[in-house]
């Protein structure tokens, strides 16, 4: 070994000095240990302490004031969001939009509308259009159901509310799924003539509390015109 390698090393027996770093930890560790045994001594010179019974019947019998407390302070900022303009802005929007109808076609033809025909009751009515044509959500609500039903093919039932729900069959394709919310005006499905039909068109359903509604009448009061086929965003 040259004398380079021999710098900073002991010779013979003896032990290589303890690098600085190691030191350094050392002294640290024997620190905190230090610490920790005067901590341990402290808390066993403590005395013990016992819950006073009172003081807990004090806290238990403040529990229902400071309950009471919260739901006033509550109820003080719920009555202020009320009396803000802000939220009484999003009740109006809330409310507008849940009164929002729009015809779910543009430019269709009524192929078979609402009433008694030759052999049954016509509980909707059809709008003819080309196969292929999307057609759209006439008011926003949840979707009951989205599957084929029978004599109205692929079929789609909204739950508007208020014990109103809206039915469109003879899809081609269906564009949402059952529990999905949608909004007045949403791409739903695709006109086609699935089910029980004779040509391309989409069958239209209005039910309030589980009778149908003619949708021409129905409609009116909404500013809707489904026979000269007008609505709220018509130009």
């Amino acid at each position: 070994m040259s004398s380079r390698e021999d710098n900073g090393r002991y010779r013979g027996r003896r032990r290589a000095p303890t690098p600085p770093r190691a030191r350094y930890a050392a002294v640290v560790t024997t620190a905190f240990v230090g610490a920790g045994m005067v901590a341990i001594g402290a808390a066993s010179a403590l005395p013990d302490v016992k819950a006073d019974p009172s003081a807990l019947a004090a806290l238990n019998n403040a529990a229902p004031g400071t309950a009471a407390d919260f739901a006033g302070r509550q109820a003080a900022i719920d009555r202020a969001n009320r009396s803000d303009p802000r939220a009484a802005t999003q009740t109006s929007t809330d409310q507008a939009a849940a009164n929002l109808w729009l015809l779910p076609l543009k430019h269709y033809t009524i192929s078979a509308p609402f009433g008694q025909h030759t052999d049954s009751l016509h509980q909707g009515v059809n709008l003819a259009v080309p196969e292929g044509t999307a057609y759209y959500a006439a008011h926003g609500g949840v979707v009951k159901l989205a599957r084929y039903n029978g004599v109205l093919g692929y079929t789609i039932v909204i739950d508007a509310g208020n014990g109103i729900m809206v039915t469109y069959g003879h899809s081609a394709k269906l564009l949402v799924h059952e529990g999905q919310v949608v909004r007045a005006g949403d791409a739903i499905g695709v006109v086609g003539s699935s089910g029980y039909t004779f040509d391309n068109a989409l069958y239209f359903e209005i039910r309030v509390n589980d009778k149908p509604v003619n949708p021409e009448t129905y409609l009116k009061q909404f500013t809707l015109d489904i026979v000269h086929g007008t609505d709220a965003l018509s130009s």
